[in-house]
Formats: structure tokens, C-alpha cells, sequence
């Protein structure tokens, strides 16, 4: 006698831990989110396998410029909190800025989403967070992926990359090889940490227990820890419109230490005059918290200061006033000088 297998209980994707019905609602919740950062160049963007995008006409010579990044250890806050809105902000902000620091418009922006189990409603909010930065960045959100993978993180947790593309005209690429001693350097206000240096921010939560503060510079405690990364893409374009700038660099891992030179000619130096900004009360908490030096401040943290601007000492004042105009706190922090046998930055 012959016996035949018992028939096996149908799988489906759904039964194995991939909802395909969930990812199609969130598509449909992030398409007016997306439709809002539409703008000129935009040939087809979401629901393509690919998304098109013509360099606007008014560049001669374009040069694109790309930068990728994502937001790190700050996301173990945001699942811990419960606050989702804003850390797509970060994402964006992450590499549109540095795309900025060569003097490129940022173009478009792609996320790729990654989580164990899609909530949808979680989803929608940070992708909501990375549409508003693209706003207010003036760049498209064109495409992206929203990938769903059983197993691969633990229970409400997701990870996120962003990729941004930007243009330059070829003969106004930032190189900083102008810089010259005499410059001055002019540091813009962060927002707050930004999305750099948050493993030694939740030690700082952690070491400060019940004892962290309420509040933090008027916020409470955990929105001034959270606070969006700054963008400083439009004000900072038309200020390269108007002023010969010769150099900028995103303060981000590293801070003002080690960020600066990476726009500095050899031989060259920055010496910041300490004092020169404001410390706010998130960073004095973070200084006290983790008992560490101003020097180990400065290379953890952008300390206040999230992107700083080199130019001509007599056109420094005029400069200022054109980002303090467009709603920026402009400090001027220091001044290039030669590098010696010294560090490339130097605070006093």
C-alpha cells in the first residue's frame, strides 16, 4: 500500500512576518506627504521602480553632488519616548547639510526604512518627519524603500538611511582651497545635539536618573534632547548668493575639532576664541553629567555651534548680517592663522 504526505497548511508572506497589505496603506499615506516637496526637475517619483529627475537648465556646468547618512543612536531615544515626528528631520538634515558645505542646492532626497514588523502609523510619522525636512530643504522626496524584515530587529525598532543629491555650478565648488589667514570664522547656532554623540547622551540620561531636569533652555527635558537637527540649506545658499564665502563645514561627529580641518588648506589653522557663543543649559547638563573637559566637548558635540562659515575679514560683518537677517544666530567665534607646528583648531 502506498501513503501519500499529509497536506501542508498554507504559508502566506502575511504568516511568515511581512504584511504586503500594511506597506501598500503606508505608500499611500506617504504619497501626499511627498507630493508636498515637489519642485522643478521632477520627472516621476514615488510608485516607479526608479525615480527620474532632469538637472534644472539654469546650471551651465553642473556637478552633482551626493551624500548619504542616517541618524544613529538617537533613534534608541525615539523608540524609548515614543517620538517618531522628528527624527526624519534629522535624516534629512544629515546629508543635505553636507551636501550644502560645497555650495550645492540640495536636488532630491531617497529614505530606506527598515523594521522587523511595519506599524504603519510609525512609518508614516517618520516619513512624515523626512517630507518636512525636504520642504523646508527645498528638495524633492523622490523615492525611497520600506523594508519589512522578520527577525532582523527587535519588537518597535527600525533603522533609516537617507541619500541626498545635490548641483553646483563647476566654477563655485567650495573647495576651502582660498582660505587664507586673516579670514574670519563665523559660527551658526545649532538646534541642540543634533544627531551626533547620542551614545554618551543616553549614558548622560542614564548616570542623571530621576534627577535630569525638567526642562533644558525653556523646553522640557526630552524635546530639548530630542530637537530636530537645524537645516541650514536655504539661508545659508542665499547668503553664498550674496557674500564671497570661501569655506563651510557641518559640525557634526568630531564637533568643531575635527570638522573644521577638513576645509582648511595645510598650514592652516582655526583658533576659536572660547566664550565667543553661548554654552546653552543642554550642553552645560551634558558637560556636568559626563564630567568631561572642554576639549573632549568640542570633539563629541558641535557644542552650539552646528555649521560654521569662513570668509574674508571685510566681508565677515555683512555676511553675518545677511544670515541673521534670514533667521540664523550668527557668532563670530575665531579667525585662521597659520598652523605652525601646532593643531589645526584651537580654542582659547
Amino acid at each position: 500500500m502506498s501513503s501519500s504526505a499529509p497536506t501542508p497548511t498554507p504559508l502566506s508572506y502575511k504568516d511568515a512576518g511581512v504584511d504586503i497589505d500594511a506597506g501598500d496603506a503606508l505608500v499611500e499615506r506617504i504619497k501626499p506627504l511627498a507630493k508636498k516637496t515637489m519642485r522643478e526637475g521632477v520627472m516621476a517619483g514615488i510608485g516607479g521602480f526608479g525615480a527620474l529627475f532632469e538637472v534644472p537648465k539654469r546650471y551651465q556646468e553642473p556637478v552633482l553632488v551626493s551624500g548619504t547618512d542616517g541618524v544613529g543612536t538617537k533613534l534608541k531615544l525615539a523608540f524609548e519616548w515614543n517620538m517618531h515626528d522628528t527624527v526624519g528631520i534629522d535624516l534629512v538634515a544629515m546629508s543635505v547639510n553636507d551636501v550644502l558645505v560645497q555650495g550645492a542646492e540640495p536636488l532630491f532626497f531617497l529614505d530606506y526604512f527598515a523594521c522587523g514588523k511595519l506599524d504603519v502609523d510609525t512609518a508614516a510619522a517618520v516619513v512624515g518627519g523626512i517630507a518636512r525636512g525636504c520642504e523646508l530643504s527645498g528638495c524633492a522626496l523622490i523615492g525611497g524603500e520600506t523594508a519589512e524584515m522578520p527577525g532582523m530587529y527587535p519588537a518597535g525598532e527600525y533603522d533609516l538611511a537617507g541619500f541626498a543629491v545635490g548641483a553646483v555650478e563647476k566654477s563655485k565648488i567650495l573647495t576651502g582651497t582660498s582660505v587664507q589667514a586673516g579670514d574670519v570664522v563665523l559660527g551658526l547656532a545649532s538646534s541642540g545635539v543634533h544627531s551626533n554623540g547620542f551614545s554618551l547622551v543616553r549614558k548622560c540620561i542614564e548616570r542623571a536618573g530621576a534627577s535630569a531636569p525638567a526642562t533644558l533652555d525653556g523646553k522640557p527635558f526630552k524635546q530639548a534632547i530630542m530637537e530636530p537637527t537645524r537645516l541650514y540649506v536655504k539661508n545659508v545658499l542665499a547668503a553664498l548668493a550674496a557674500h564671497p564665502i570661501k569655506a563651510l563645514a557641518h559640525i557634526t561627529g568630531g564637533g568643531l575639532l575635527e570638522n573644521i580641518p577638513r576645509v582648511l588648506p595645510e598650514g592652516l589653522a582655526a583658533h576659536l576664541q572660547k566664550g565667543s557663543w553661548p554654552q546653552t543649559e543642554l550642553f552645560a547638563w551634558l558637560q556636568a553629567t559626563a564630567g568631561i573637559d572642554d576639549t573632549e566637548m568640542n570633539r563629541t558635540f558641535n557644542n552650539g555651534i552646528g555649521m560654521v562659515v569662513v570668509v574674508p575679514a571685510e566681508h565677515a560683518e555683512a555676511t553675518a548680517a545677511t544670515l541673521r537677517a534670514a533667521g540664523e544666530q550668527v557668532y563670530t567665534i575665531g579667525a585662521i592663522a597659520p598652523r605652525g607646528d601646532g593643531a589645526a583648531v584651537v580654542v582659547r
